[in-house]
């Protein structure tokens, strides 16, 4: 079983301030979401919402399709992990893991078994780890717990690149073993742009854009070819970015290519290709930008 989500015109205040407001959002079970979004967005505040951290100020939160807010029974197994992780900084890590026993579905050895997988210091302090092994300890209990909806908020840092590769691929196997919801929250968008299914974009408290990935890459397009007829290509495009090596260049752009226009590039030479997640993220969000 897996859970989906659905935000009913859902406002969150803190005091007279708007984290989010009036959002909609559905989700549905059983996919790998990827929550994008700038700064102070408000990506923590609806993860917050969906794991009954806060209550909403208005509207209606559920969460396989019961209400979250008091209700053990969703709660329980819901889980989301911070950045950080919220831990008791006096105990073990071992005792931090068994304290996981709490959740119905915690599954103690597949705890231990990442644990020692990612090198923690079973009887070192919480308060005595690093920032990246306090990091995988919050990977870990969030992956433990085998909750049907899974949250990551950010826990990525502090891990250096390997290990970060280590967890992405520990969460698509458990995943793939175990069909469930996750949600990511992260600003390494190309790191886990391959892994997503689904992307929601928040932007100054509301839902910007919610789309599957690939319909988010047939938004823009990559060009790459003899640099001359490349930058030919690209006249009167919108351009997000650009690299250049020799004679060889590629831009990227956000304007959908309609079949003539590819006809015409790929006749030139050029080799059209997805373009990037964060390329288009960027863009999408820029505060400059006009337009939908």
């Amino acid at each position: 079983m897996s859970f989906s989500v659905s935000l009913r015109d859902v406002t969150l205040k803190y005091g007279d301030t708007e984290a989010l407001s009036d959002v909609g959002l559905t989700l549905e079970a059983g996919k790998i979401y990827g929550l994008l979004g700038r700064n102070g967005a408000g990506k923590t505040s609806l993860l917050s919402l969906l794991a009954a951290f806060r209550k909403p100020s208005n509207g209606e939160v559920l969460v396989d399709g019961r209400p979250v807010w008091e209700n053990i029974d969703v709660v329980s197994r819901v889980a989301l992990v911070r950045e950080g992780g919220d831990f008791d900084d006096s105990e073990t890590v071992l005792a931090t893991l068994e304290t996981g026993s709490l959740r119905p579905d915690w599954d103690g050895d597949y705890a231990l078994k990442l644990a020692e997988r990612f090198e923690l210091p079973l009887r070192k302090k919480v308060r005595d780890l690093s920032r990246g092994k306090r990091s995988v300890l919050g990977a870990v209990c969030g992956l433990a717990a085998r909750a049907e909806l899974a949250m990551f908020d950010e826990v990525h840092l502090g891990m250096d690149a390997p290990t970060r590769d280590a967890f992405y691929k520990e969460l698509l196997a458990e995943y793939i073993d175990r069909p469930h919801t996750v949600i990511l929250s992260t600003h390494l968008i190309n790191e886990v742009a391959n892994y997503l299914e689904e992307v929601v974009i928040v932007d100054k408290g509301r839902i910007l854009r919610h789309e599957d990935v690939e319909a988010f890459q047939n938004m823009g397009a990559t060009l790459t070819g003899p640099a001359d007829v490349v930058d030919t290509a690209a006249a009167g495009l919108n351009v997000l970015a650009e690299q250049r090596l020799g004679g060889t260049k590629s831009v990227t752009v956000a304007s959908a290519l309609d079949p003539q226009t590819r006809e015409r590039v790929v006749e030139a030479g050029v080799e059209i290709g997805p373009v990037g997640l964060q390329d288009l993220f960027i863009h999408l969000t820029n505060p400059d930008r006009t337009g939908a």
